[in-house]
């Protein structure tokens, strides 16, 4: 794994060859007023803060961004502002696409689909892109799996709700999954989440998640969905 390339927006990208990510993504509003005054509070006294002697800038950079995706998954989690993937057909429409190219474009290794985001785990495939990326597109293969998904998802449930306008937050979360260990907590951590905001008893019970998925065909945890 090389260095890769590093974007900051209002959050900070990193893209590296032959990656597995962990993404975000939000339904636009979903964090209320008082959560986006909390969450920049919260960034804020963390950049003013000292590093802590023990760890190096490059670490002590990923800590601050896992703490406050800690506090903004909480928020989403809790007191959403919005939820309109608590329609079920809504749920359907985004969890169907992440099926639909999985084996394809990418590898798809888990997901949730809650009431105001969703989180999954996938393997952009660096094959389909070198075949198919166009000339002149910038994009990195994350970028590229991320805005066909929210793309297309975007269009349907508007259609679907009879919404019009922004669908997702131009943004989502991304992190990049380094190594076996931390690839299995957070799989973990994606599946117990209808359980930890009290949609559902277990993680299975949960229609909209890769749990659901892996007990009925016996897939272990870190095996790719679609084979």
């Amino acid at each position: 794994m090389n260095d890769g390339i590093f974007r900051r927006r209002r959050l900070p990208h990193w893209d590296v060859e032959d990656g597995i990510y962990f993404v975000t993504a939000c339904l636009e509003g979903s964090i209320p007023a008082q959560g986006r005054l909390d969450l920049n509070r919260y960034r804020d006294e963390l950049e003013s803060g000292v590093k802590p002697a023990t760890i190096d800038e490059p670490a002590w950079e990923l800590r601050k961004h896992k703490l406050v995706f800690a506090r903004f998954d909480d928020w989403i989690d809790r007191i959403p502002a919005v939820k309109w993937l608590e329609n079920n057909q809504a749920a359907r429409i985004v969890r169907d696409a992440m099926l639909h190219f999985a084996g394809v474009r990418y590898d798809l290794l888990a997901y949730v689909v809650m009431p105001s985001h969703f989180h999954w785990v996938f393997h952009p495939r660096a094959d389909w892109f070198e075949e198919h990326q166009k000339v002149g597109d910038q994009r990195t293969p994350r970028e590229c799996v991320m805005q066909s998904i929210k793309g297309f998802t975007a269009r349907e449930c508007n259609k679907l709700i009879g919404l019009t306008g922004t669908f997702w937050q131009e943004e989502s979360w991304d992190h990049v999954v380094r190594g076996d260990d931390e690839l299995e907590r957070i799989i973990r951590y994606i599946e117990d989440n209808p359980v930890k905001a009290g949609l559902a008893k277990t993680p299975e019970d949960y229609l909209w998640s890769s749990a659901r998925d892996r007990k009925t065909r016996s897939i272990e945890p870190g095996e790719y969905l679609i084979r």
